[in-house]
C-alpha cells in the first residue's frame, strides 16, 4: 500500500517536469526550434488542428522555420494562427510554404524570458510539493485507520521526502540549463 502511495507520487512528479520541459520548449531562444510552434492550432475543416498535423515544420538555418502545408489553401489561416498566438513573430509567406523568421533576443528580451522561465519552474515545483503533501495525507490517512504502524508511516514519509527532494532538484537543474540557453548570445 505505501509503495503504491510511493509509486503514485513519482509518476505524477514525473510528470510535473514533463509538463516544465514542455512549457520550456516553448519559451524561445535565439535559435529556430520547430517545438515553438507546438501551441498552435489552426482551422481544418472545422476542426482547430495543431500545426503539426496539417504541415511539416523545419528549420532552414539558425533562426528560420519553414512550415510547408500540405494543402495550398492552409497558408493564409495558418499566417493568421501565427499573427494571433503570443509568440510575437510575423510570417512571410509565399503561396507555398511559410517562412518565420525568429528576430535576434535583446539583452531585455532575454531578461523577460529568463524571468518566464523562472516563474514554470516555480510552478513545477509548487506542483511537486502539492503531490507530496497529499502522498504523506494518504500516508497518514492509512495510520489514523491503523493500517499501517507509525514507524512504517515515518519511514514512507522520509522516502516521500528524498524523492521530492530529488524532483525539485531536477527542475533547477533544468532551469540553469534554460536561464543558460537563454543568456547565451
Amino acid at each position: 500500500m505505501i509503495e503504491e502511495i510511493r509509486a503514485d507520487a513519482d509518476e505524477r512528479m514525473g510528470k510535473s517536469l514533463d509538463s516544465l520541459h514542455g512549457a520550456f520548449a516553448r519559451i524561445r531562444t535565439g535559435r529556430a526550434n520547430p517545438s515553438l510552434l507546438d501551441g498552435i492550432e489552426v482551422p481544418y475543416y472545422g476542426t482547430d488542428t495543431p500545426l503539426n498535423q496539417v504541415a511539416s515544420v523545419t528549420v532552414e538555418d539558425a533562426r528560420t522555420l519553414v512550415i510547408s502545408p500540405w494543402e495550398k489553401k492552409l497558408v493564409p489561416d495558418i499566417e493568421k494562427a501565427i499573427l494571433k498566438s503570443d509568440l510575437g513573430l510575423t510570417p512571410n509567406s509565399t503561396s507555398e510554404l511559410i517562412r518565420l523568421p525568429l528576430p535576434a533576443l535583446t539583452e531585455e528580451n532575454r531578461r523577460d524570458l529568463a524571468k518566464q522561465a523562472r516563474h514554470e519552474a516555480e510552478n513545477a515545483r509548487i506542483a511537486i510539493r502539492n503531490i507530496r503533501r497529499d502522498a504523506i495525507g494518504d500516508i497518514r490517512e492509512l495510520v489514523k485507520e491503523k493500517e499501517i504502524a507509525e514507524d512504517e508511516a515515518h519511514r514512507a514519509e522520509d522516502a516521500i521526502q528524498k524523492l521530492t527532494d530529488k524532483r525539485i532538484g531536477e527542475v533547477d537543474k533544468a532551469l540553469e540549463a534554460k536561464e543558460a540557453d537563454l543568456m547565451a548570445i
